[in-house]
């Protein structure tokens, strides 16, 4: 692999919920953006509007950063998050989720009127530690989202109703890395996809087959024979 790949993910405190609305969901991708950076956070908070969230969608955006971290993937989900990082400078990948955590706590808390911790403890970091795991990882990072899509629920086990529907929703989801890794700029000031463009040429020709293979490993479990 040559980068060093870390699995970073949170839930909220007793699995309640992050993001609550769209706003929400844009100030965590407003803060993976603005707090990637060398300097001290400062308070994001008073200074975010849809409009900066939108401005995200630039692959030019010009705002000088001295980033600490590369992210290569990122899906957020109702009481948690996922993020796939590697690190550039010494440090940085906790200095980064430290940022976050803290810069986005701050901001829910404010808005809810609320105090006290928001998760549920130190973010969880996993070495990307194989070549079948750096295959898998950014699949299963993006294939959450499909927790909310009735009939796709038990993806992880295979077990997913009309592959169509899912490729749909996945297209229809912008709370991830997905689409910007299948040519649609959704976000992609933030994310750095150099490492598996290398790898996944045509990535939603990838899932979709990652999908249909899915289907038939199912169908083959269950005995069932194809037309």
């Amino acid at each position: 692999m040559g980068v060093e790949l870390f699995h970073a993910l949170n839930r909220g405190v007793d699995k309640r919920t992050l993001f609550l609305d769209d706003q929400d969901r844009a100030r965590f991708v407003h803060d993976i953006y603005e707090f990637n950076d060398s300097a001290p956070a400062g308070n994001a908070y008073r200074s975010f509007t849809i409009d900066k969230m939108m401005d995200l969608r630039n692959p030019s955006l010009g705002r000088e950063r001295d980033m600490i971290v590369d992210i290569h993937g990122w899906c957020l989900m109702g009481n948690h998050y996922h993020l796939l990082l590697s690190e550039r400078a010494e440090g940085g990948l906790t200095k980064f989720i430290r940022k976050v955590n803290v810069g986005y706590a701050n901001y829910f808390n404010e808005k809810y009127a609320r105090s006290g911790t928001l998760f549920q403890g130190r973010t969880k970091k996993i070495r990307i530690d194989s070549d079948a795991y750096f295959l898998h990882i950014l699949h299963y990072i993006h294939l959450n989202s499909l927790d909310l899509l009735e009939g796709a629920e038990d993806w992880r086990t295979h077990n997913i109703r009309n592959t169509k529907e899912a490729l749909v929703y996945l297209d229809e989801y912008r709370w991830s890395s997905y689409l910007d890794y299948c040519g649609t700029h959704n976000f992609p000031s933030i994310i750095t996809m150099d490492l598996f463009q290398d790898v996944f040429r045509n990535y939603r020709m990838v899932i979709s087959k990652y999908l249909r293979d899915m289907a038939l490993t199912e169908l083959h479990v269950q005995g069932l024979t194809l037309e």
